[in-house]
Order: C-alpha cells, then sequence, then structure tokens
C-alpha cells in the first residue's frame, strides 16, 4: 500500500513540474494552481447593481432605435436622390445643378469654352435633410457633354467630412440658398484681318474688298476681359412649388468712346434675369432668358448648362446657331420621368430689316424711307417699330436616355407696318421651324445637327437676315432665311475636343420699285440712272469652320476649377453681287486663347419640389 501511495505521489510531482517551468519562463502567463484556487475562491471585486445594468441596457436599445430610424431616412433620401437621376431635367431645375457656364453662362461651368458666353460645365453639391446630416459631394462636368452628372452621396461615417464639400461660396438666407455664380476670363483674339468687332465676331460683316481697304492688309490683335460673368442664383421651396431665380451679367456692354485708351472701362450688361417656378409636372418662367428657339441639351430647360451654343471661345459662339436673350413667358409640362416635355413661350418681338453684327440692311424703295429706325429696327438700338404680337414659340422635346437629346420646333410671327404718305395699313404672319438632334455614340462622343428654315424669321439667326424686304407700295415682302449646325464634341479625362460646321443662307428678295429701280435683297445694277446700288453687304450664304479644345488644369467642386481654352476658325461669306475686279468671297482666320477660373457653384438639396 505504502508503495501505491508512493508513487501517486511521484506522479503528482512530476505533473506539476511544467507549470512551474511556465511560472519561471513566462511571467505574463500566471497559471499555478495556488492562483487558479485562489481566483476561484475569491470574492468578487466590484458587480454592477441591476438597476445599472438595466440602464445601459436601455441605452443600448435606444441607440440600435435611432440607428434604424436614420437609415430607414437615408432609404428614404437615396429613394429620392434616384428619382432625380432618373429625371434628367430635375438637376437643372433644383438646387443641386448649380452650373457654372463656360462662357455664357455663368452658372454652368465652363470647363471648356464659350461663345458670347461659352458653354457649361456643372458643379452640384446636394445636402440631405438636417436630421441625417447627409450631404453630397458636388462635381464638375465638362459642357461639351452639357449632361447632368449625378452627385454622389456620402455615407453617415463622412458627416465629420460633409462641411468640407460644400462651397464656401453658397449660403442660406431662411428657407432660400443663394450661390453666387460666375467665372474671370482672360481673352485673346488674333484675326488675319481686321474685323473691328472686338471678341465677338460680326459673321456678317467680314471686311471685304482688294488692295485698297486697309481692313484686308491688317491683322488684328486684342486681349479683353470682357467676356468674365457674375451672378447669381437662388433656390427655395414655396407653398408646395420648386423655385429658381437666376441672374447674370457680363462686360459686353455698349463701349464708352475711351475704352481701349486708357482704363479699359467697359460696361456691364445684363444676360439673363428670370424666375422660374415648377410644381409636379408643369413649370413656369417669367423674365430675360434663353429664347425657346435656343437649342436644348437637356429638356427644355433654361439654366445655361442645358443650353447649346457651342463650346466656342467666340462670344458670338457659332455660326449658324439660332439662338436669341429675349424677354419671354413660358409654360412647360413634363411627362413622366421627365422622358419628355412640352413647353410654349411668348417672346418680345422685334421688326427687323437687317443692320447689325455685321449685317447690313435691306433697301428701301422710294415710297417708304421713313420705315427704318421707326417701323423697322435697323440695328441703331431703336425701340421704336410697333410690334403687332409677341412671337409664339412650341417646343417638343424628347430625352429617351442620356446619350439622346432629339427636340422639334416652330415660331409664329406677326408683322404690321403704315404707309402714312397713302394711309394704308398692312401686316404680314411669318414662321420658321427647327429639328434638332444630339447623339452619343460613346460616353464621351457625341455627334449633333441643329437645322433651321424659316420664312421672315431672320432675326433668330443672330440678326443675319433680315426678316422681310419692302415692296414698292410699301407692303411687306418676307425674306427666307435658314441655318445649319453640324458638329462633334469629345471628352477624355479633362479635356475636351470639338469641331463644328456652320451655315447661313439667305435667298434673295428682289422687288422693284415705281421708278423701275431693282431694290430689297440680293439685287444687282439696274442699269437706271439714279436707282440705288447693289451692296456686297447683302450676303447669300456665311460659313465658319471650327476646331478646338478645353483643358482644366484643375477643378474642384470647393474651389473652382482653373482653364486653357482654344479655338481655331476659318469664315467666308459670299455677297450676292460682286463688283468689277473685286473678289468672289471674304474671308478671315481667326484664333482664340482664353484663361478661366470659374467661381464654385454649390447649393444644398431641398429634395422634390415641394417638400419643405
Amino acid at each position: 500500500m505504502r508503495r501505491i501511495l508512493v508513487g501517486f505521489v511521484a506522479m503528482a510531482l512530476m505533473s506539476a513540474m511544467p507549470t512551474f517551468a511556465n511560472s519561471d519562463g513566462d511571467k505574463s502567463k500566471d497559471t499555478s494552481v495556488a492562483n487558479s484556487v485562489a481566483k476561484a475562491t475569491a470574492k468578487p471585486e466590484t458587480v454592477a447593481p441591476a438597476t445599472e445594468l438595466q440602464k445601459l441596457r436601455d441605452l443600448i436599445q435606444a441607440q440600435q432605435q435611432q440607428l434604424t430610424e436614420q437609415r430607414k431616412a437615408l432609404d428614404d433620401q437615396q429613394r429620392e436622390i434616384n428619382a432625380l437621376q432618373r429625371q434628367g431635367r430635375d438637376a437643372s431645375v433644383s438646387p443641386a445643378s448649380v452650373t457654372l457656364e463656360k462662357g455664357v453662362n455663368s452658372a454652368g461651368v465652363s470647363l471648356a469654352g464659350d461663345a458670347e458666353s461659352s458653354s457649361a460645365a456643372k458643379n452640384a453639391v446636394m445636402a440631405g435633410n438636417e436630421s441625417s446630416s447627409v450631404a453630397t459631394n458636388a462635381t464638375a462636368a465638362n459642357s461639351a457633354t452639357a449632361a447632368t452628372t449625378p452627385a454622389s452621396v456620402a455615407s453617415p461615417a463622412a458627416a465629420q467630412g460633409d462641411q468640407a464639400t460644400e462651397s464656401p461660396l453658397s449660403f442660406k438666407i431662411g428657407s432660400a440658398y443663394i450661390t453666387p455664380v460666375g467665372f474671370m476670363d482672360f481673352t485673346s483674339v488674333w484675326r488675319s484681318r481686321d474685323g473691328g468687332s472686338g471678341i465677338g465676331t460680326n459673321f456678317a460683316g467680314i471686311p471685304y474688298g482688294g488692295p485698297s481697304v486697309f481692313q484686308t492688309n491688317e491683322s488684328e490683335l486684342r486681349f479683353s476681359m470682357q467676356n468674365s460673368r457674375i451672378g447669381f442664383r437662388v433656390d427655395a421651396n414655396v407653398k408646395g412649388s420648386h423655385v429658381i431665380g437666376y441672374m447674370e451679367a457680363d462686360f459686353l456692354g455698349n463701349a464708352p468712346a475711351n475704352l481701349a485708351v486708357s482704363s479699359n472701362s467697359n460696361t456691364l450688361r445684363s444676360r439673363l434675369y428670370w424666375v422660374d417656378l415648377r410644381k409636379g409636372a408643369w413649370e413656369v418662367l417669367g423674365g430675360q432668358t434663353w429664347s425657346l428657339a435656343t437649342p436644348n441639351r437637356v429638356g427644355v430647360s433654361p439654366l445655361p448648362g442645358d443650353i447649346f451654343f457651342s463650346d466656342n471661345m467666340d462670344t458670338n459662339y457659332q455660326l449658324g446657331d439660332v439662338w436669341g436673350r429675349i424677354a419671354e413667358f413660358r409654360l412647360a409640362y413634363h411627362f413622366p420621368n421627365d422622358k419628355a416635355a412640352f413647353a410654349i413661350a411668348l417672346d418680345s418681338p422685334d421688326q427687323y430689316m437687317g443692320g447689325t453684327n455685321g449685317s447690313t440692311t435691306i433697301t428701301l424703295p422710294a415710297c417708304c424711307a421713313f420705315y427704318q429706325g421707326k417701323e423697322l429696327d435697323d440695328g441703331t438700338g431703336t425701340l421704336a417699330p410697333p410690334n403687332r404680337g409677341p412671337d409664339i414659340i412650341a417646343k417638343l422635346a424628347f430625352d429617351p436616355s442620356k446619350r439622346l437629346h432629339f427636340e422639334v420646333g416652330g415660331i409664329a410671327r406677326f408683322f404690321q407696318l403704315y404707309n402714312q404718305t397713302t394711309a394704308t395699313h398692312f401686316s404680314a404672319t411669318g414662321g420658321g421651324g427647327f429639328a434638332n438632334l444630339d447623339f452619343g455614340l460613346t460616353k464621351n462622343f457625341r455627334l449633333l445637327t441643329h437645322n433651321y428654315w424659316s420664312d421672315g424669321g431672320g432675326r433668330y439667326l443672330f440678326g443675319q437676315a433680315p426678316d422681310m424686304v419692302i415692296r414698292a407700295d410699301g407692303s411687306p415682302s418676307l425674306v427666307h432665311s435658314g441655318s445649319t449646325v453640324d458638329g462633334v464634341e469629345f471628352t477624355h479625362s479633362n479635356t475636351t475636343l470639338f469641331g463644328y460646321y456652320g451655315l447661313a443662307y439667305i435667298p434673295r428678295n428682289v422687288q422693284i420699285d415705281t421708278s423701275g429701280c431693282s431694290v430689297g435683297w440680293g439685287f444687282g445694277p439696274s442699269g437706271i440712272t439714279g436707282c440705288p446700288s447693289p451692296s456686297s453687304g447683302q450676303n447669300r450664304s456665311i460659313q465658319e469652320g471650327t476646331f478646338g479644345f478645353s483643358n482644366n488644369f484643375w477643378k474642384d467642386a470647393k474651389y473652382g476649377a482653373l482653364s486653357l481654352i482654344g479655338q481655331y476658325s476659318y469664315v467666308t461669306r459670299n455677297p450676292w453681287f460682286v463688283a468689277t475686279g473685286q473678289p468672289n468671297n471674304a474671308h478671315i482666320n481667326m484664333i482664340f486663347l482664353d484663361l478661366r477660373y470659374t467661381l464654385p457653384g454649390s447649393a444644398p438639396s431641398l429634395g422634390k419640389p415641394g417638400k419643405e
């Protein structure tokens, strides 16, 4: 028995030796039997009372409930954002789509070139409601696509970073968000002939003549900041409607006599000033806006970033483009999902006989010299013409996908004249139609064709053609005119490349005066002494080929964008009459370079129209 007990003791000692070895070799592990027994038998140090444990459980449950509510709010907001993205047009009427235009529209970011403005790129910051503190990061889209760029939603974890994504220039007064818009332009232009028109090209008045005319024998160089923009945009939800107020100005107003001598005292000029209200599918606009006749890139939106006026740096855009910035009242209806929209507008009228933007005037018959500048606008700034009624414009636009925009429309115009010599009243009704297509072959490559034809609609052709000529008795005879702009636009990373061809065509309209003299538009020598001389300024056709680029050195939703824009154009015009020994046409080469800093543009989202 003793031997058995001794054996058990020896085995116990042998099994305990590894524990003693570990205790000596690793101080961090106390696995001794004594310590284990002591811990097992020791009295617990401190146990939280049951009430404190219950409070802790209640707190955890409340936090879980709060997280569930926030997650639901995020889901609701995501659905709203997805709906806005499906509606491509809502980005153009919601505060999320503040645009910083490329040259002409200031709230469209031009991170590419512009025309009297240029074209636009957009920055948008959409912040969610205050309860969920969700913001959207602003993005800048190149104006060549001129399509709305969806904003990306930040996660709740990024709440701290949300403040940094908002533009420092956007602020809130009451329930309205106010965003300054604009850019600073430094524009340089070189022309192979002296057009004498500043940074905007007078297409219809390209210098014409031989060795005896200085304009055709000297080049022209100019620097200017006149295309710079200033303005603001206001967004608010008012009684179930989403309201946008928009104002934009540049420095291309009527120039003082000493403009280029010492101080370059450029004159501020109003470009856009309108208010837009949308409730559900209906939209109403009033003010000075891009005319509904101007081609859209998206729907029937009035925002500069959704309008086509080319990516050109020329402040008179691309030859052949149909456009106007005119006082207008507009009513629009948006079909479900904004895949289509119909709009009708009343534009301020003007009876135009030529004489602006390089165009010459019509030749009047002997009866009616007093028409000029009084009953007919000759481009001298008169507001005398007795307009009969507003121009009526209708447009139906289709946007079945982000890559396709198609629109058709028409213009109705109403004229009246009074021959005070014979005490006779005259009236006439004219009109025109347009069909425009923008198609993206790929995400970054777009083709476009815009086409226009009119009978008495020369005013909308940037004044390149008169609306009418006058017969021997003083009655109007409307002038036909038409145009096309066809082109390509390609965007890669921070660079946009573009190319366009533009054509304006004005058929002749010749009338015979009571003395047998030829008058009107496009006539030649009458062969009768004392008759008016034909003019080489009465053009048959004008054409322009253009290509260029726009490169963003950097762009940031918070700090804006810095861009370099370049354009080369070749313009030629062919008059109806060419004097013996004179060239058959006039032509000019032009190079534009522009350095632009665009202000950041952002506005918090108020959600769908009507959501407070």
